[in-house]
């Protein structure tokens, strides 16, 4: 099935409210329902936006699973999580995908509050193994009976923490734990790493029918005095294929492993399960697959195979239905190139995202002075390190929510060697519809607390030029800059005058509220500012720019004025409106001070304007909150 089709087609899914009723449709109508699935699936992400790729190949294996085991009895754990929405069809949630990532309607990921056969709202990678071996632990002490399934893709599996867990499954022969390992040779790029370059080995040659050419220089280097031709054969095929399959790694932990199995194959694949479930312990299931099986633009799609786009599409062509803006990630990928050019000391290193992460374009021009270094982020912080003690200046680039996973290689292996490396964190702030954990709202509170750390938040295009270029020229230790998700500004917002160390962005008539805008929050405090103008308060917004500390110029100047706010997408505790207050404090500064930022809660997923509407950082509500403050402080107004 290459495309959506208008013919007419069993409804084999609206029978489907449970998986209880999967498990009652007969064996020969499995790969119907199927086909199915991915048509709705296309029809349905194409109105939304989301993970269409991972899903579209996980279709027959998610089938299986819930035929073969019982959930919610039988926790079933997806690891990422972006690859459950078979998962959530079949648990009853098809006639909810109207509202797939929008605010109120359904999670793009497992959610507890949706399904009780969700667990966890694990979104971030390499996670489900240690789940699934606390679930299993527990499965042992109570003697339920019950099996934990984990699902997790060969990306996540390069990542740290499922080697940890691994190594603990690994000692417990009685685990009731099936890990199935969905491998389509991909994360949001191709896989890499020594893990990766043996699954492709056994992708490429599942038969393991070593030609003549391919065993003759192992037959050579057997011993034959003794043996007979056969067993020399058989020798020689028997090494070949540990030399191209995991199964002895896996294998060598004290794993049992079934596989490899063809992921699109019903039949293969609930046999294989059926196996692995009556084995008695922990068994490893490798299911190959492909990314966007069953949809040509997804496999014309060679940098991601439609993994994600994150608005509506022709569900004919893939093409997206909304219109191309200049995005940040794109202004810092060019300023990454125009860097490199002018410093061959600048090399980039990213964790699985070439492409979001914006470094894929100076991998093409510049392959030797990028590394992807799979899921793992606390590796690429470290290996910066490594790289900088070298003498080189390493930029590396992550989502700011998945760089919270390296703090501590950032605080000690970085930070405390006073050594150059440059973070940049992309989708900082609210990011909208993939949900609370991919809302990078904590990178200002974590690593404004890092001795010797720069931190940067760009405004518009011009300043994350310049900040990236006064960012990678910084010698004597690390740097960081952030911006959020999405377009920037059509025009840049320039600097009317510099003001104590502050870029002085607007001046109104005898202002008497100063207002420190952080980062893309700069066109909020603009027109916040033409709003309290309209209220007859005059306003000055001032941009840092530098957030990493407060200076005291910056303090006394605010002293001139009325009232003091800040305004910023991270959360309050720790942030720089959090610094400011404090530094006021600290200097006797007692002007009334406000502070605008993301509460400490979760916050559900919509888009990034429906969202900080809710939690009150618009023009209107900041205006709004400062007039009636400023009443308080000076009653006659």
């Amino acid at each position: 099935m290459d495309s959506p089709r208008d013919t007419e087609h069993e409804q084999l899914m609206e029978a489907i409210s449970d998986v209880a009723d999967l498990k009652q449709l007969d064996t020969d109508r499995l790969p119907m329902l199927a086909e199915e699935i991915r048509r709705f699936l296309i029809e349905a992400v194409s109105k939304t936006g989301g993970h269409i790729g991972p899903n579209l190949g996980v279709v027959e294996l998610t089938i299986a699973i819930h035929r073969v085991f019982d959930s919610p009895d039988d926790p079933v754990i997806f690891d990422t999580g972006h690859q459950s929405y078979v998962h959530k069809i079949l648990t009853g949630r098809a006639d909810m995908f109207d509202g797939l990532r929008t605010r109120g309607g359904l999670t793009g990921y497992p959610n507890q509050n949706e399904s009780p056969h969700d667990f966890v709202e694990n979104s971030h990678a390499s996670t489900s193994l240690s789940y699934a071996e606390g679930l299993a632990k527990a499965a042992c002490l109570k003697q339920s009976g019950n099996h934990v399934v984990a699902v997790i893709g060969d990306g996540a599996l390069t990542g740290g923490m499922a080697w940890e867990a691994l190594n603990n499954i690994a000692a417990r022969e009685d685990l009731p734990l099936i890990i199935v390992v969905n491998d389509n040779g991909r994360s949001y790029a191709p896989t890499v790493g020594g893990l990766a370059k043996r699954l492709t080995g056994l992708r490429l040659d599942p038969s393991y029918e070593p030609t003549l050419d391919k065993l003759k220089n192992h037959i050579e280097s057997i011993p034959v005095v003794g043996k007979t031709a056969y067993s020399a054969l058989h020798a020689a095929k028997t090494g070949l294929k540990d030399a191209l399959s995991p199964q002895g790694m896996f294998s060598d932990l004290g794993l049992k492993y079934v596989g490899p199995i063809d992921g699109h194959d019903l039949g293969e694949l609930t046999e294989a399960l059926e196996k692995a479930k009556n084995f008695g312990g922990p068994v490893l299931v490798h299911a190959l697959t492909e990314k966007g099986h069953g949809w040509a633009p997804a496999r014309a799609d060679e940098a991601e195979q439609m993994h994600a786009p994150s608005a509506a599409f022709d569900p004919i062509t893939g093409e997206s239905l909304k219109g191309k803006k200049t995005r940040w990630t794109n202004i810092f990928s060019e300023s990454l190139i125009e860097q490199a050019e002018q410093d061959e000391r600048i090399v980039a290193l990213t964790a699985a995202m070439p492409g979001p992460t914006g470094v894929a374009a100076l991998a093409e021009r510049m392959p030797d002075r990028v590394f992807d270094v799979g899921i793992a982020e606390q590796h690429a912080t470290t290996s910066a390190a490594g790289l900088a003690l070298a003498g080189m200046h390493p930029v590396v680039a992550v989502y700011a929510t998945f760089m919270n996973r390296a703090f501590d290689q950032v605080l000690l292996d970085v930070a405390m060697h006073r050594l150059p490396v440059t973070f940049v964190l992309d989708r900082a702030g609210i990011t909208g519809p993939d949900g609370p954990s991919h809302y990078g709202m904590w990178d200002l509170s974590l690593f404004r607390m890092v001795p010797g750390l720069k931190m940067a938040a760009p405004r518009d295009a011009a300043t994350l030029r310049t900040e990236f270029a006064e960012a990678v020229a910084e010698e004597n230790g690390p740097t960081m800059l952030r911006f959020p998700t999405g377009g920037v500004p059509e025009n840049n917002l320039d600097a009317l005058d510099q003001r104590h160390g502050l870029d002085v962005l607007h001046q109104g008539q005898k202002p008497t509220v100063l207002l420190f805008s952080i980062g893309a929050m700069a066109p909020v405090a603009l027109r916040a500012a033409e709003l309290l103008e309209e209220r007859g308060l005059g306003a000055v917004v001032v941009d840092p720019r530098w957030v990493d500390s407060v200076g005291e110029d910056a303090v006394k100047y605010a002293a001139e004025f009325d009232l003091v706010a800040s305004i910023e997408d991270g959360v309050r505790e720790g942030g720089y409106g959090d610094t400011l207050s404090a530094a006021m404090r600290d200097y006797g500064v007692t002007v009334p001070f406000q502070d605008f930022a993301v509460p400490k809660r979760w916050i559900g997923h919509g888009t990034r304007a429906e969202i900080l509407e809710e939690i009150g950082l618009t023009p209107e509500a900041v205006s709004e909150s400062i007039a009636a403050k400023h009443r308080t402080v000076d009653p006659g107004k």
